[in-house]
């Protein structure tokens, strides 16, 4: 079975509008949460988001094409740019541009795009619904818009698994690469739903954070205080690549995917098990041929909620037994907030520099931890350690589950 390893890495997230500034702003401790602005929220009961600022799509596509496809595919340009340049890869051949291919995957997808049309359509009629409005907001379109960007002709596939959406990408991407579909995959998750329908559909689930007068502190994974997630939008993208084919080429390899798990709750639509996640991180570590203990570090899913909080450190229990009490695991969605289809994305990317710096990034907003997650946190401030191999979860509605492992090289 083939390697596979990481080469190329892109972000556009509430910290910051690549990976240099995201993470950095991530070490420091500092939170990308604030009152919405994107819409007038002041009817609603959440009126704070994890909002990218200061985003021009033009950085990634001309302005006519950004004018026509959803925030989410804007977000993916951007990060995908980023992600092959930082790879040094350039499709010009046919024998390049045929290995090449996309997964990009989104939870929800053109939602902005879509209620906006329908807005014009009650107000001025079936005229008013724009003809771009399909092919701008299908979920699909972020990794079809890459790869016609960027010329990719290999596998090009979308995944849409709520918040393990970006997760899964990368890890279906891997086992392209591994039985030899492709030797260059762009894979990760984008999300752009900060508009009425998506904060109202959480809101009216009374799944948001509510502490509007405190927008910085309102996210805080497995602390007693918390009250909701807070939503987030953005993208991750990574460049995974056959490590054979790195290596001849002479690219510069952050790790390497190690395992994959994936599994399903079987269970409830929103309320999560126990038992999936466990064997979601088992299978992962069955497939890297690692022991629970080989585990440094646990970038935490960390939601902010009372009920998924508590059974992902459950869960982590379960599986790392004694071990637990020494791995080093934080969420980075206290600064980031929740970017539901795009979590995946970021958070992988935040691990694999985690690996990368041999350092653990903070959990912010951590002021009482409560009792019930029994975990040993980073918070506040990063962790210098040594970070071997580190795992990575997420967890969405509909009970689905996905691990990855990221190993050092």
């Amino acid at each position: 079975m083939r390697r596979v390893v990481i080469t190329g890495l892109g972000l556009v997230t509430p910290l910051g509008l690549d990976v240099a500034s995201s993470w950095k702003a991530l070490l420091e401790g500092k939170c990308g949460i604030g009152p919405i602005t994107q819409f007038d929220a002041s009817a609603f009961g959440c009126k704070i988001a994890g909002e990218v600022k200061d985003f021009d799509p033009t950085v990634a596509m001309p302005a006519k094409d950004a004018r026509r496809y959803d925030r989410f595919v804007q977000f993916a340009a951007a990060a995908g740019a980023e992600a092959l340049k930082d790879a040094g890869l350039v499709f010009d051949t046919d024998e390049k541009a045929n290995r090449a291919g996309c997964l990009i995957g989104s939870g929800i997808g053109g939602l902005n795009l879509i209620c906006e049309n329908f807005q014009s359509y009650l107000e001025r009629g079936p005229r008013r619904i724009s003809p771009f409005m399909i092919p701008g907001s299908i979920i699909n379109m972020a990794s079809g818009m890459l790869s016609i960007q960027h010329n990719m002709r290999g596998p090009n596939l979308t995944t849409v698994t709520a918040c393990s959406t970006g997760l899964h990408a990368i890890g279906e991407a891997s086992w392209m690469i591994r039985r030899g579909d492709a030797d260059v995959m762009l894979a990760g998750g984008t999300e752009g739903t900060v508009c009425p329908d998506g904060i109202g559909g959480f809101d009216s689930m009374h799944a948001l954070s509510r502490r509007n007068d405190d927008p910085e502190h309102a996210s805080r994974p497995f602390d007693i205080d918390r009250d909701g997630f807070v939503m987030g939008e953005g993208a991750g993208l990574v460049v995974l690549e056959d490590y054979d084919h790195a290596v001849a080429r002479g690219a510069k390899i952050y790790c390497e995917v190690a395992g994959y798990g994936l599994s399903a709750d079987a269970y409830h639509i929103t309320t999560p098990s126990t038992d999936g996640p466990v064997r979601s991180m088992r299978v992962a570590l069955e497939h890297a041929g690692m022991k629970p203990e080989d585990i440094d570090y646990l970038n935490a899913h960390g939601t902010s909620t009372s009920v998924g909080d508590i059974n992902e450190c459950k869960a982590i229990r379960g599986v790392f037994g004694e071990h637990a009490d020494k791995l080093v695991v934080s969420s980075t969605k206290g600064a980031t907030g929740h970017l539901l289809g795009g979590a995946g994305g970021i958070e992988s990317i935040f691990t694999i520099l985690a690996i990368r710096d041999q350092v653990a990034p903070p959990t912010i907003n951590v002021v009482n931890q409560d009792p019930e997650c029994c975990v040993n946190l980073a918070k506040g401030t990063p962790v210098q350690m040594t970070i071997n191999a580190a795992m990575k979860n997420n967890f969405g509605f509909g009970g689905t589950n996905a691990t990855l492992i990221f190993k050092k090289l």
